[in-house]
């Protein structure tokens, strides 16, 4: 696809571009007709070409727009949990890559040389809050 959209891009731009007429001359010639029709037919290509795209690409938008449909009272759910996760962590490039223990527990550890995490959203830090306890 990237390799069609640019050189479409460009031959697009190029027929749109008016172009700026150069100081007169002396004696003005005519431009020939087959250069006006060279130009109006490069047009033309672009537009049809553009035109075909936007067809090819319409049933893929359809599906992607029904999906964020069909998707979207989850993400709605989803997202207050995700606002939260978001203030926990800050920055990801302050964590390492995840780390899959033998158990499937699944670490992310924060990076020796970042900068301290941010407080916790009840205002405590991280040192401050103690481990969640179980009852045996």
């Amino acid at each position: 696809m990237t390799q069609i959209a640019r050189p479409l891009t460009l031959a697009l731009a190029l027929s749109m571009t008016p172009v700026v007429p150069g100081p007169a001359k002396a004696q003005d010639t005519p431009t020939p007709p087959e250069v006006e029709e060279g130009f109006s037919l490069m047009e033309e290509g672009a537009k049809l070409l553009l035109r075909g795209l936007m067809a090819e690409m319409e049933p893929a938008l359809d599906e992607m727009g029904k999906a964020l449909t069909e998707l979207e009272p989850a993400l709605k759910d989803l997202q207050p949990k995700m606002l939260e996760l978001l203030a926990l962590v800050d920055d990801l490039t302050n964590y390492q890559a995840p780390e899959r223990l033998e158990n499937g527990d699944i670490l992310i550890r924060r990076k020796p040389d970042a900068p301290p995490p941010p407080a916790l959203p009840d205002g405590k830090t991280d040192a401050e809050t103690p481990p969640p306890q179980i009852d045996l």
